[in-house]
């Protein structure tokens, strides 16, 4: 994550009106970033709406007494800011299974399973992810949502993680950052200090997003659709890194030797033979939600929405993530509830 912690900093606010006399549409054109800072601060998509409806409700409420002193956008992230720190004060620390205890083997018994607040979650990029942004932004925005970074800002103090955002990610100046959080600049450069050097203690590889895939990594993504809907588990290992990561929350276990995952396939996953994979992109990331055969109905059932992190050289896929919650993840994605 190179790219997202050595950005140079800008001001927060050049060319951004005040927020006297302030409309719904000027709120509105704002709703991508303070989702997509709501997501990084939080681990939730569903959340991080949430706390952006919250922010728009508690700006209406307090718009006669604003006194114009910064930008309307300023103002809506110090509001967006303290409502995610109330979130966060009464949640715990979301992770995804890799963070939580080592790999297991095929033969260990399936856990019961996580609450969904346990867990870093998938989010659509065009949730989180300005269209109309220029490219260079889009490409910070991608990499600043994967779920590896997300899954890390979560080991952050949340006002730690509020500094290093707003710092690194969408750079703000040290004396904008102490304005929104009430502190001074010499505490800010603190604690950038301190997630900075937690951050850097993580290994957070510098994976292609789904935006800047080249024709490599395009015909690494259609060879694992043939070899997993053909279920042919040669085909699906050889396109793994040996060390590759298989995840399935809201279980804790996860497997990561060639071996197990086909053992797993051939095993308790047998049921996902013959599933159809439907392309769909999620937190910058190549993604699939993945139909298995329906025996009741006939045709495909939801099963899973898989999140691929691929090697930068497009030798092969270093890790997937297999979201099972299908009944919230699905239509979020606006993917089908069912395919004949």
């Amino acid at each position: 994550m190179t790219d997202v912690l050595s950005q140079p900093t800008t001001t927060a606010d050049a060319a951004l009106p005040g927020a006297a006399g302030a409309t719904e549409p000027d709120l509105e054109r704002y709703r991508v970033e303070l989702t997509a800072y709501a997501y990084r601060m939080l681990g939730s998509a569903f959340e991080a709406e949430d706390a952006v409806q919250e922010t728009f409700i508690r700006a209406w409420r307090g718009m006669a007494s604003f006194e114009g002193r910064a930008s309307l956008r300023s103002w809506l992230y110090r509001i967006a800011t303290n409502v995610c720190l109330d979130m966060l004060g009464a949640s715990q620390r979301r992770a995804r299974p890799v963070d939580l205890n080592p790999p297991l083997n095929a033969d260990s018994p399936l856990d019961g399973g996580l609450p969904e607040s346990a867990w870093i979650e998938p989010v659509p990029d065009a949730r989180v992810v300005s269209a109309e942004a220029d490219p260079a932004e889009i490409a910070v925005a991608r990499e600043s949502i994967r779920l590896a970074f997300v899954a890390a800002l979560q080991n952050l103090p949340p006002r730690q993680r509020a500094v290093l955002i707003l710092r690194e990610v969408l750079h703000w100046k040290a004396e904008e950052v102490g304005q929104l959080l009430e502190t001074s600049v010499a505490s800010v450069n603190s604690a950038l200090q301190r997630a900075r050097a937690t951050l850097g203690s993580r290994n957070l590889d510098d994976a292609p997003s789904a935006g800047d895939l080249d024709d490599e990594h395009r015909a690494l993504l259609d060879r694992y659709v043939s070899a997993f809907e053909r279920y042919d588990m040669d085909a699906l290992t050889s396109l793994l890194r040996e060390d590759a990561e298989w995840s399935m929350p809201p279980y804790e276990l996860w497997l990561q030797t060639h071996d197990d995952i086909v053992k797993w396939c051939l095993g308790p996953g047998v049921g996902c033979r013959d599933s159809r994979l439907i392309p769909t992109v999620a937190n910058g990331m190549p993604a699939f939600g993945q139909f298995k055969p329906d025996p009741e109905h006939g045709g495909w059932a939801p099963w899973s929405l898989q999140v691929l992190d691929l090697e930068p050289d497009a030798s092969g896929i270093g890790a997937i993530t297999f979201f099972l919650d299908t009944g919230r993840f699905f239509p979020l994605f606006g993917l089908p509830a069912h395919l004949d």
